[in-house]
């Protein structure tokens, strides 16, 4: 590949220390895509007041080869539902004006998530002739866009060079809108092996303060939305712990629900059994993982969620809803279990019977091998080539 200079753009982007952990999937897929690059470069332009909202001062950082912009710019909400090409045009104003104050030049832009960065895009395309990779990584967001064929994303798809989709059974949908499938290509989200190990349990939980002799059950995500289905998590475990009072349920991450989740813990009688332990440093994460006995997620709607990969490469048993891309990575219940959403009858007997099993995680984590950065961004890195090899001028 001819390409030297990478630009990416992403709605959203952690922080230099990872305290605001937003699309951090990016930033691990990236540590792995730099090594094909000279420089990479990250614009998430960041509307003004959001530090209020992300309780984060995103500030320019650099790692490596990969520098990264949080250029900052006008926005509102409002726009999302009555002016999307206003919203595009402020972004695209706004990373053009980071481009040209930096002098970034660059042979290929991978956007995150179709719009708006996938938008901004492919405008900047008919600037700067680059061709454009766009992966999706959206699930409501999708569907309602190829159910209301979203004239937007439709033209955005169109004038990119290729697509990926976290979630295979997306693509024929993407296709029938009129996008050439021959641009559309499968790849899942993944996990850093070598950070997403086994590690001994008992070593986990005497440093995480948890108790030995409980069978924990962890979900680790943010508060923003209810779709992350937490209400149902609880509803289930308070199922549980009327068959057996060795549970122990650790909710990691936080956000705007959890006086609500605090709440409905207290109100059912939870205290001892459902913990709340807030936003943890993503590299220390798999310690959280290690001290469980499996992991829980009980989404009423996904794409491809990345968690559910840095479990496996655990080797912990995956407990989670039959939705989005889950179906087509749990396919077996050599690696997990799975229910029906916004169901707590269902989730806790699933957990009820994870608890019980005798789990091979060495099958596990070998499995879940497939699914490393490593292996993700080398199938990345051949669409890259394809592009490159399309648009010649610019290679």
């Amino acid at each position: 590949m001819e390409a030297k200079r990478l630009l990416v753009l992403s709605n959203s982007f952690p922080d230099q220390q990872n305290n605001y952990i937003g699309d951090i999937f990016v930033k691990e897929q990236l540590k792995y895509i730099k090594n094909y690059f000279d420089e990479v470069y990250v614009i998430s332009p960041v509307f003004f007041g959001a530090k209020y909202i992300r309780h984060a001062e995103q500030r320019d950082y650099k790692f490596d080869n990969v520098h990264v912009f949080f250029p900052k710019y006008f926005n509102f909400p409002l726009f999302y539902f009555f002016g999307r090409r206003i919203w595009v045009k402020l972004a695209k104003k706004a990373v053009l004006k980071c481009i040209r104050e930096n002098d970034l030049s660059f042979d290929l832009i991978h956007a995150h998530y179709t719009w708006p960065s996938g938008a901004v895009a492919v405008e900047l395309k008919k600037e700067f002739r680059t061709p454009v990779v766009i992966t999706e990584h959206t699930s409501k967001t999708l569907e309602a866009a190829i159910r209301k064929k979203d004239s937007l994303y439709i033209k955005t798809w169109n004038f990119s060079d290729a697509i990926i989709r976290v979630r295979k059974s997306d693509i024929p949908e993407i296709a029938k809108l009129g996008v050439n499938a021959d641009k559309i290509f499968y790849i899942p989200n993944g996990a850093d092996a070598k950070i997403f190990k086994p590690m001994d349990q008992a070593f986990c939980r005497k440093k995480l303060g948890i108790p030995l002799d409980k069978k924990v059950v962890l979900y680790v995500g943010n508060m923003y939305s209810k779709v992350k289905g937490h209400e149902y998590l609880i509803r289930a475990i308070g199922r549980i712990v009327r068959k057996r009072k060795d549970i122990l349920c650790i909710i990691v991450g936080d956000g705007p629900l959890r006086k609500d989740l605090e709440n409905q813990i207290k109100k059912l009688n939870l205290g001892d059994y459902v913990k709340l332990v807030g936003a943890k440093p993503h590299d220390e994460i798999p310690l959280w993982m290690n001290a469980a006995d499996l992991f829980v997620l009980p989404s009423l709607s996904e794409g491809n969620p990345t968690v559910m990969f840095e479990a496996l490469a655990c080797g912990k048993p995956f407990v989670g809803t039959r939705v989005g891309g889950v179906p087509e990575i749990i396919t077996s219940e050599d690696y997990g279990l799975l229910c029906e959403p916004a169901n707590p009858d269902d989730l806790a007997e699933k957990i009820l019977i994870a608890l019980e099993k005798e789990w091979d995680r060495e099958k596990i984590r070998k499995y879940a091998e497939q699914f490393t950065w490593e292996r993700i961004t080398q199938n990345i890195i051949e669409i890259y080539k394809r592009c490159c090899e399309d648009n010649p001028e610019r290679s």
